[in-house]
């Protein structure tokens, strides 16, 4: 396949692109610093979010969201029901296995440290002048168009 002959434009491009990523990884370990109330490793917190909020699901379904294996997972998850966080279901499609659903408490704590990212990330926006707060919300609906579209 050809490669595409390059414009003056992408080398402005791929520095937007450079930053932006730079940007989200440090924003979020920024904001991971919340995450230490919860009493959670990281690996068991983002175990437990894709569980709030795309379970129930399989353990297979977890690993492969998590990009782990399933001994990994297994683990993770292990850890999670020993802490009464999440609970396995059995499934109603397929009686030889179970679904991995969260708990009241998981959902509540899940809950808790995103609001706490959230507030914190607020505090920071509310300190932007009214034009920053502007642009930074229209910068935000394009970031949904171009995550979407990848």
């Amino acid at each position: 396949m050809a490669s595409k002959i390059s414009s003056p434009a992408e080398p402005a491009v791929q520095v937007v692109a450079e930053e932006l990523h730079s940007l989200a990884i440090h924003l979020l370990r920024k904001l991971r610093r919340e995450d230490a109330q919860s009493g959670l490793n990281a690996s068991r917190l983002s175990a437990l979010s894709v569980i709030v909020f795309g379970g129930p699901l399989t353990l297979g379904d977890l690993a492969a969201a998590e990009q782990v294996r399933p001994p990994t997972m297994t683990r993770i998850v292990q850890a999670l029901e020993e802490l009464g966080l999440v609970c396995r279901v059995r499934s109603v499609s397929d009686g030889r296995s179970s679904l991995l659903s969260t708990t009241p408490a998981g959902r509540k704590l899940l809950l808790a440290g995103r609001e706490r990212r959230v507030r914190a990330l607020a505090k920071q926006i509310a300190e932007l002048s009214g034009v920053e707060r502007a642009a930074l919300s229209e910068a935000t609906n394009i970031l949904k168009r171009v995550v979407r579209a990848i």
